[in-house]
């Protein structure tokens, strides 16, 4: 066990790991976007395709919802001057489209969801044998050497968690997608607000950012201190180890020290907590500013009669 320990070395020390990551740290790392996008299209190009054109059908969804609802609200309204016997056909119709998109929508999510979970196994099974192989071409001696051993834990740890970065980074593509859609929808009635959506956003997006920086640097600089944890935890939770830690009496020592590096680091994540949850409550507020300034303007375009009731419900969703 006190060989063992000789992996924590550095949990005192941050080393090269401890500082925060620099704005250059997170240009460098958008080199390793197009590997890893290899890598998913690697472990099975069926999948990725069908995800792929899935999402794009997906990100489509939000706009063309939208622009029905606005054909929906015209109809209505149009009917209500022209009379109750007027001919109803065209708004059955559009309610139909409408009520099919949903129907669509709810089967392309669940589409997605199945090949995302598929894909994912396959590649969280390919990156672990990978892993696996490196691992045995590897000398004896890099696993003594407590930074090494940091990039090795990261490593496997990352193995299932690729596995979620890679469902999100789908969806955030996906997002971009629909956000294209929309601002062509929002220029095409009126260009002002698109600036208005882009002074909305810039706050809240470097705000998340930047206490996504964070949280990343913190969680990398703790690797040394979370192996420690996983090491004490098996040692003393473990059938292989519960009669060295009865006879030695080593139970205290295990929970104390666990304890004592698991709050510490409570304390370290509750403090960058705080600071995300404060600053994201202002940068927020900017947003929702920024919105009903866009909001008003639509109105007073609706009530000059420059655009319809339709229109304002098209763009005060698409905004």
């Amino acid at each position: 066990m006190a060989k063992k320990k000789g992996i924590f070395s550095a949990s005192g020390k941050n080393q090269r790991y401890g500082g925060e990551l620099s704005f250059q740290d997170n240009l460098e790392a958008l080199q390793f976007i197009p590997p890893f996008l290899k890598m998913i299209w690697e472990t099975h190009k069926g999948y990725s395709l069908t995800n792929i054109i899935l999402r794009v059908i997906q990100a489509g969804i939000p706009v063309t919802t939208l622009y029905i609802g606005k054909l929906i609200i015209d109809e209505v309204i149009r009917l209500s001057e022209v009379g109750a016997n007027a001919d109803k056909t065209y708004l059955w119709t559009i309610i139909g489209i409408e009520l099919g998109i949903a129907i669509f929508s709810a089967l392309l999510s669940r589409g997605i969801s199945l090949v995302d979970a598929l894909l994912g196994d396959l590649f969280a099974n390919q990156t672990s044998v990978a892993l696996m192989r490196q691992a045995a071409s590897l000398d004896l001696p890099q696993f003594e050497d407590s930074t090494f051993f940091d990039k090795l834990e990261r490593a496997r740890r990352q193995t299932t968690s690729r596995v979620m970065l890679m469902s999100q980074f789908l969806t955030q593509i996906q997002d971009l997608i629909t956000i294209f859609f929309l601002a062509v929808g929002l220029v095409a009635f009126n260009p002002w607000l698109i600036l208005i959506l882009i002074i909305a956003v810039i706050p809240s997006f470097i705000n998340e950012t930047h206490f996504n920086q964070r949280g990343y640097s913190l969680a990398r600089s703790w690797t040394p201190q979370r192996r420690e944890l996983d090491y004490l935890r098996y040692v003393g939770a473990s059938n292989e180890t519960a009669k060295e830690v009865k006879i030695f009496g080593l139970a205290d020592f295990l929970s104390d020290r666990f304890a004592q590096v698991a709050d510490k680091y409570y304390q370290a994540n509750k403090k960058l907590a705080i600071q995300r949850a404060g600053w994201g409550i202002l940068f927020g507020s900017l947003g929702d500013l920024g919105y009903y300034a866009a909001y008003v303007v639509i109105v007073l375009q609706t009530i000059s009669g420059e655009i319809t009731i339709g229109d304002l419900t098209f763009l005060a969703g698409s905004f």
